[in-house]
């Protein structure tokens, strides 16, 4: 008798120790009895009954998917290849087990295929400069999918987008004739503006011809300051002031003896 009471603590010993569980605070156990679920369980210990409960344990914390590099043609036909990584976590521990047969990879595949159709669906400048609305439009999309197995999808960024060697070698050209484009209309902008203020300048020096006379050393002293040979020989702007009017006398001289010339021709003609 004492042994058949031995063997029955025993078994229940036994049956005891192995229905409890423990769990960590980042599991949780969907628990089925005879096959029909049963609720969420933990963390921490609990017990179920053996032989007729199973625990299916699940990890809620976040996930980090890496997509693989996906070959997709833009809305601009330019083939590229485009990578990804997905973060996600499981709210519904229940959904995520009776909802999907594995989960994981139904979310993979999911961002995937996302990730090709959002891109298809830009141009490649858009790909490239806002990336931003790419991922929040394939977490938006690939949420919506994943919502019915208790998945949230946390974030989704785009890694690294690879193209082509010839649309490399054109985007240089590109962006090189930009840069040249900028350069001359700001070296232009430029000689504008100088030739305004030397337009500006030269009707302050015909106002006040000293003006020119304290430019001219000035240059003096510019070239002066350099280690050359160079020679000048400074005029001073009253010779050239005379110069110019003894050129207009010649000049008025010249005119009036060619009229002289021409009245006495006339006259002889006329007797």
């Amino acid at each position: 008798m004492e042994t058949i009471l031995g063997t029955v603590f025993a078994i229940a010993l036994l049956l005891g120790t192995t229905g409890v569980k423990i769990d960590r605070e980042y599991e949780r156990g969907v628990i089925f009895r005879l096959g029909r679920l049963r609720g969420v369980k933990g963390p921490g210990m609990y017990w179920i009954i053996p032989l007729i409960d199973q625990k299916a344990q699940v990890d809620i914390r976040t996930k980090t998917v890496d997509i693989a590099p996906q070959e997709a043609v833009t809305a601009d036909s330019v083939t590229i290849k485009v990578n990804a990584v997905l973060y996600y976590r499981i709210l519904e521990p229940s959904r995520a087990i009776n909802k999907v047969e594995n989960y994981q990879m139904a979310v993979y595949q999911a961002a995937m295929t996302t990730l090709r159709n959002v891109v298809g669906q830009n141009i490649l400048d858009d790909v490239l400069q806002n990336r931003d609305k790419i991922n929040l439009k394939v977490q938006e999309i690939v949420d919506e999918i994943t919502e019915s197995w208790g998945v949230v999808i946390e974030r989704v960024e785009i890694k690294d987008v690879e193209i082509p060697t010839s649309m490399q070698r054109a985007m240089a050209k590109e962006a090189e004739a930009v840069r040249e484009k900028r350069a001359r209309l700001i070296k232009a902008s430029a000689e504008q503006e100088a030739s305004i203020k030397l337009s500006e300048a030269s009707q302050k020096i015909v106002e006040n011809p000293a003006a020119l006379e304290l430019r001219r050393l000035q240059m003096l002293t510019e070239i002066g300051s350099e280690n050359n040979t160079t020679t000048l020989i400074m005029m001073p702007s009253d010779v050239i002031t005379l110069a110019k009017q003894w050129t207009d006398v010649l000049q008025q001289q010249s005119t009036q003896d060619i009229k002289q010339v021409q009245g006495q021709a006339i006259k002889q003609e006329d007797s």
